[in-house]
């Protein structure tokens, strides 16, 4: 195909970092966060020198100025991925230096803009946002579809930081629209049902907040957490097979509600319910018949309160099948309950589920207890970003103190990811500051004190003072702060002098 580049570009300035024609047909777009409000010729001049060994087609800068580093004919270098930057038109967009690294407004604008360009010159009339890696990665796009992957998918970073990941499905939407010239989907058009009509313009994160209501509420009569049954519809609004999910993404898709929806395999009374009878699947992988007792729902409401009717009523003869499951007050324990009783075959189930619950700070939704306040629990992490580093939760502030003095590079974490405690520093094994030779010139400098920390760079051959000793993973020596304050380096590549 013939490869065009955007007339939306005011400045150009092209790099060396990249590897010539692409060698794959253009389907995805990845936007990026810079970490830093850049200019877009700062960002040229960066990816103009061979070191950086980095690139991307494109550029907004703070003030929403679209660049041009990359031609859209080759492949950038960008991702982390050769295989995603051979297909996909790369966007760096200037942002914040920290956690959620949010944009400004006019850059997040002049991405949309950007996108609808660019899909219409590849012959796109549609954006997608999944929002799940592996389904993603596995999708084949039809010929008019464009498809938005993130960095995060493919090294250990934030990136495009949490403010975009975000308004990944807001920015899919807001594209596809202009795209298709399109007017909202139809649906019902109950009172309640005029609800969803309301959050189908909103972004994800602000969808999330405006039904957490609708679970807590609902928690309350069924006893089943809200964060766990809100992270079910947000994690099943990726699919579009089961009633579960159609009715989840009728929430977080942004549709209207169904209107009088039926089950298959259902028999009705004629009157408020009706029971379902189905064959599932055993974590044995073994059949059975399941029964549970429902309503109709014409509204997002008795979806909700219905989905919880399943999971507290579902039998397996006489059985509950997820007995143990009302009044748990433990998201991951509830979490495992669910897994345990063969609602979800996958193997990472339960990961995803928590991760959902934990990314976006549902247990903020969780009913609460009878003194009136919601039940703040403290987390204990390395950091917040990085949940699969959690030691514990806990809902006294002083046990998660001590398991964090337990853990030497530990802090603890309110609900909001904010760092309420962290232990000082142990006394030095030696005496510092002192001074270190370099004789390597791959030597990393990371963020904190082992190789489970970012790296920020390489630490040029050279003389350097250590200001602080610590132990940590990869090195057998210890790791030494470095007086400039950049990150720290592993003592066993360095001589002490």
């Amino acid at each position: 195909m013939a490869y065009t580049n955007s007339s939306m570009v005011v400045y150009k300035k092209l790099s060396p970092n990249h590897s010539g024609q692409r060698t794959h047909s253009i389907d995805r777009i990845t936007p990026h966060c810079v970490v830093g409000q850049c200019t877009a010729e700062g960002l040229g001049e960066w990816f103009e020198k061979k070191s950086t060994q980095a690139s991307s087609n494109y550029g907004i800068d703070r003030d929403g100025r679209v660049a041009l580093y990359v031609e859209e004919k080759n492949r950038s270098w960008c991702s982390s991925s050769n295989s995603n930057d051979q297909r996909a038109i790369t966007i760096e967009c200037a942002s914040d230096t920290t956690e959620p690294y949010a944009f400004r407004d006019v850059v997040y604008q002049t991405l949309i803009k950007l996108c609808i360009d660019i899909c219409k010159r590849n012959g796109k009339n549609k954006l997608i946002w999944f929002g799940d890696k592996d389904k993603t990665l596995n999708y084949p796009p039809k010929s008019g579809e464009m498809i938005l992957t993130v960095h995060r998918w493919f090294a250990n970073k934030s990136c495009p930081g949490n403010w975009m990941y975000a308004r990944m499905g807001d920015l899919a939407e807001k594209v596809t629209k202009a795209l298709q010239g399109s007017s909202d989907s139809g649906g019902g058009s109950t009172a309640k049902g005029t609800q969803a009509s309301v959050l189908k313009n909103l972004s994800e994160a602000d969808v999330i907040k405006k039904v957490g209501a609708l679970f807590t509420a609902n928690q309350k009569k069924s006893g089943i957490l809200a964060s766990v049954s809100l992270a079910q519809f947000i994690l099943e609004s990726g699919y579009g097979k089961s009633e579960l999910a159609q009715n989840a993404n009728n929430i977080f898709g942004m549709k209207c509600s169904l209107s009088g929806n039926s089950w298959s395999g259902s028999s009705w009374d004629g009157k408020s319910k009706y029971t379902k009878k189905t064959q599932e699947q055993n974590p044995d992988g073994s059949m059975v018949t399941i029964t549970a007792d429902f309503r109709k729902y014409p509204c997002i409401e008795d979806s909700i309160a219905d989905h919880s009717a399943y999971l507290l009523g579902a039998k397996n003869g006489s059985k509950l099948r997820y007995d143990g499951l009302k009044g748990c007050t433990d998201y991951k324990k509830a979490v495992q309950i669910i897994k345990d009783g063969g609602y979800a075959t996958s193997l990472t189930y339960v990961e995803k589920l928590i991760s959902i619950i934990e990314r976006w700070n549902l247990t903020q939704y969780d009913a609460k207890d009878s003194g009136g306040e919601v039940i703040r629990w403290y987390r204990v992490r390395k950091s917040w970003a990085d949940a699969k580093s959690q030691k514990g939760a806990y809902k006294i502030l002083k046990n998660a103190k001590k398991c964090a003095d337990q853990n030497l590079g530990y802090k603890v974490f309110d609900a909001d990811g904010k760092v309420v405690y962290e232990p000082k520093a142990a006394e030095p094994a030696v005496k510092v500051p002192f001074l270190v030779k370099v004789s390597i010139s791959d030597l990393n400098i990371r963020t904190g004190p082992g190789t489970n920390y970012g790296r920020v760079q390489f630490i040029p051959i050279g003389v350097y003072t250590i200001m602080e000793v610590r132990t940590g993973q990869g090195s057998s020596v210890g790791w030494g702060r470095l007086k400039s304050g950049v990150g720290w380096i592993s003592l066993d590549y360095a001589r002490k002098l």
